[in-house]
């Protein structure tokens, strides 16, 4: 019988395949040997693969940032671990002004072979500044790759090819996630470009398309509607950049209705992405319902866990919403 694993296992076991398979892979960032900051996605690392391949820094996200995006221009795989999403904001120069465009402006000589970790780590009351998920501007580059995965199985495989794909890559973890799931299968090392928008449940009425945490909402949404006999397909996005809209457009021509979920805010937020590149091109006259989108409030994270509780999206939101597109 196959075990299960979880979303965290997931992201631990492709750490060890890349390091046990790939001695030029590193990892460097802060927090590392601390399972507070990264919780057990990286137990054990720095005892069994040593601290001067698992290296654990001070506060420096961009220093650490750019030492990442050399060394990738120097042929090893170096893997930047950010604990907190919103303070990879401090690396965004080295990011998007030299990570994304080594490549274009050397004609595809020189490679900035590195992986960039984004941990979301939002709720509990932890406030505006360590509550963002900003997936949304960083798919906004061209040059870098941005994967979301809200699976188990896509944590572990999307971590290892992000790291032996020779382009950067940005990869967006959820903390909300970590305890999710599902039955494990054998390591198969993929081509980075066969992550795709997938179907996770097919449906007839509605379309969800949704990344990260807001999958498992989806899903969930999906499973209680089907109780009442509503049939719900339910994609997972996957890969934020390049964004390959064919498999939504598709669900979206037979259920004629399109609702995105997104863990950002509305204004140029991806949801609207969704929903624009369905618009685009699907055949006029298609839908039956207006496309609808459910995200974060507009403004920053509240602390209080009773505000927190209105501020992010819920079951309870999206049923609602989800019979009114029906209606």
């Amino acid at each position: 019988m196959s075990e299960k694993i979880t979303y965290s296992q997931g992201i631990l076991s492709a750490f060890e395949y890349l390091l046990e398979n790939h001695d030029d892979v590193f990892v460097i960032g802060q927090g590392l040997w601390s399972p507070w900051y990264v919780g057990n996605t990286m137990k054990d690392l720095d005892k069994i693969y040593g601290k001067e391949r698992i290296i654990d820094t001070p506060l420096s996200e961009s220093a650490v940032t750019g030492m990442a995006v050399g060394a990738s221009l120097g042929k090893s795989l170096p893997i930047v671990v950010h604990p907190r999403i919103d303070f990879m904001l401090y690396a965004m120069d080295a990011i998007v002004n030299q990570a994304a465009k080594w490549s274009h402006m050397t004609g595809g000589q020189a490679n900035p072979a590195v992986t960039i970790r984004g941990i979301i780590n939002r709720g509990g009351e932890q406030g505006a500044q360590h509550s963002q998920s900003l997936h949304s501007w960083f798919a906004h580059i061209p040059g870098l790759r941005v994967l979301m995965p809200a699976t188990p199985i896509d944590a572990r495989d999307m971590l290892i090819s992000a790291t032996l794909s020779k382009d950067p890559v940005i990869y967006i973890d959820d903390r909300w996630l970590y305890e999710v799931e599902e039955l494990s299968t054998p390591i198969e090392v993929l081509d980075i470009q066969n992550f795709r928008p997938k179907v996770l449940v097919e449906g007839d009425d509605l379309t969800i398309a949704a990344s990260g945490f807001s999958v498992q909402l989806a899903l969930n949404v999906a499973s209680l509607c089907k109780d009442k006999g509503t049939s719900i397909e339910v994609i997972d996005i996957r890969a934020l950049n390049p964004f390959d809209p064919d498999p939504i457009v598709k669900s979206v021509e037979k259920t004629k209705r399109i609702l995105a979920i997104d863990g950002g805010w509305s204004n140029c937020g991806f949801s609207s992405e969704i929903i624009s590149s369905v618009v685009e091109n699907i055949a006029i006259g298609t839908l039956l319902a207006q496309p609808k989108k459910i995200t974060i409030e507009a403004s920053p994270a509240p602390t209080s866990r009773v505000l927190e509780d209105i501020y992010y999206p819920s079951e309870e939101k999206i049923l609602s919403l989800v019979e009114e597109i029906l209606s």
